[in-house]
């Protein structure tokens, strides 16, 4: 028994431990509570992962262009003008 182990076995700091080495060795309490943190690992890449994507994004100056022309600001040719100004 490791030096961990056995304080957490004798702190009682998890009951279902009672000094055993590995999950493995903790009957069918073991894969239970392997799978229990996969998931709580998965749950929180998850959270991350969709906190990044609701970020809102910066409009580029061509999706500003775009805009404008759709809202009937600009007419084609001032578009078409702008836009390959842009690109150059």
């Amino acid at each position: 028994m490791t030096l961990l182990s056995s304080i957490v076995a004798q702190e009682g700091i998890f009951p279902w431990w009672h000094g055993h080495e590995t999950p493995g060795e903790m009957g069918p309490a073991g894969p239970i509570y392997i799978a229990f943190i996969i998931i709580l690992v998965l749950v929180i890449i998850f959270f991350l992962r969709t906190k990044r994507t609701r970020l809102p994004r910066e409009e580029s100056a061509l999706d500003i262009l775009k805009k404008r022309y759709a809202r009937g600001e600009i007419n084609k040719e001032e578009f078409e003008r702008i836009k390959k100004d842009l690109k150059s």
